[in-house]
């Protein structure tokens, strides 16, 4: 897949709710996923498991409300950029948060290898 396909295929995923279906379609296997804070599982996920995990999290501590997706901004042959605001309730507590953040996705050999997460301040 070129990374236009790729792009694209990532953001019509997480437009439709198949995210954990593009984990097994676009991601190497060993591909990393970078937060820019510990949220007690340290800033780095590595491997398929571990992407699947974080996705579990979120599905299991959030009920999203309502989310905008960009169209990806490419950079060069091998990156891609994402804009994501989301509304969420936390569903352990009931709280509502507007989170906005840039995810910066880096592809080698046709699979999405590392993906960064920016959150706005």
């Amino acid at each position: 897949m070129a990374l236009k396909e790729i792009a694209d295929a990532l953001v019509a995923g997480c437009r439709e709710g198949r995210e954990t279906e593009n984990l097994e379609k676009l991601y190497a296997a060993d591909a990393v996923s970078v937060e820019p804070v510990d949220m007690g599982e340290g800033r780095e996920a590595k491997g398929m498991d571990a992407l699947k995990g974080k996705h579990a999290w979120w599905d299991a501590t959030f009920e999203l409300l309502d989310a905008k997706v960009s169209d990806p901004f490419p950079h060069g042959d091998d990156r891609f950029a994402v804009v994501f605001e989301v509304k969420a309730k936390n569903k352990e507590n009931g709280e509502v948060s507007d989170m906005k953040e840039v995810a910066v996705y880096h592809v080698a050999n046709d699979k999405i290898v590392r993906e960064e997460f920016f959150y706005g301040m």
